[in-house]
């Protein structure tokens, strides 16, 4: 298996890695597997190597996102193999996760914390990326030991921060300053919040609904001085299209291509890639290589 370089004591699997975002959110349940569905699918159709790291353990969805759930990793002298997503738009998409090791996705997890830790180091240390633009890393809600063990196996990494995912209510903006407060205490840079679920689209007239009201992602970001992202709706067609890849003859890359929610989400990432967003993330593009 990878072990760390000596010098640095960063992880093999991660020395070839240009930049690692985290996606992160003080409370379950606001979408944060779908804001990092969307990062990555955003990112591979901007021309970059993205790879995509699930370690929710307790619920790793994100096999199911991508349409890639019946698929098996398996491991070689360098690592797990982690599955690549299919596309003929942009750039190259891969995605690790605990889900490729269930028998079946009904299954719970049931592990005490020093299990939950010793999974997370190895699924950072022991996957076999390659070369990559981008990692996203897909966490648990909350700060739990799982975010601690997070921030351990990354501090010689020097990712580039955490995108904070919230929804405009109330609950779930108290919950979202723990985790920021908890991003200071272990030096993660705030890259921005997101404000997921603000507002519903129609989908016979397009107009947008604010049904769980709307400005608690934007008065957060306000309150810590940090950047605001942007607004992302629910959108009905998007939430079909994950559901019923099967029944269409294009991956979910280039089907997210056609997608209202890129045009948002590509706004999103656009903060990100400028620098206009926490610390500057830009990894060369591949417009611009020789």
């Amino acid at each position: 298996m990878s072990g760390e370089t000596e010098i640095s004591g960063m992880p093999e699997s991660l020395k070839d890695i240009k930049h690692i975002v985290l996606v992160l959110s003080g409370k379950g349940g606001v979408g944060k597997s779908s804001v990092t569905t969307q990062t990555a699918l955003t990112l591979c159709l901007k021309g970059f190597r993205v790879g995509v790291l699930d370690i929710d353990l307790t619920g790793p969805s994100l096999p199911r996102m991508f349409g890639m759930e019946k698929r098996q990793v398996y491991q070689d002298s360098k690592g797990w193999k982690p599955v690549s997503v299919p596309s003929t738009s942009g750039g190259e998409l891969k995605l690790m996760s605990l889900g490729f090791l269930l028998d079946d996705r009904g299954n719970s997890i049931v592990w005490r914390g020093p299990k939950k830790s010793a999974m997370i180091k190895q699924f950072i240390k022991d996957v076999d990326w390659g070369e990559l633009d981008y990692l996203i890393i897909d966490t648990p809600p909350g700060t739990s030991d799982e975010h601690i063990s997070i921030a351990e196996e990354l501090r010689w990494a020097a990712p580039d921060g955490a995108i904070i995912v919230t929804t405009p209510q109330g609950v779930a903006t108290a919950d979202v300053r723990k985790e920021i407060n908890f991003c200071r205490k272990v030096n993660f840079e705030v890259l921005g919040v997101v404000e997921n679920m603000s507002g519903f689209i129609c989908p016979y007239c397009a107009e947008c609904t604010d049904i769980f009201s709307k400005g608690g992602g934007y008065q957060l970001a306000t309150e810590f001085d940090v950047p605001f992202l942007g607004n992302i709706p629910i959108d009905p067609t998007f939430v079909e299209m994950i559901e019923k890849q099967t029944g269409y003859d294009k991956s979910l890359v280039d089907l997210y291509k056609d997608s209202g929610l890129y045009v948002i989400f590509s706004q999103i990432m656009e903060k990100v890639l400028s620098g206009e967003a926490g610390k500057v993330a830009i990894a060369e593009h591949p417009a611009n290589s020789a």
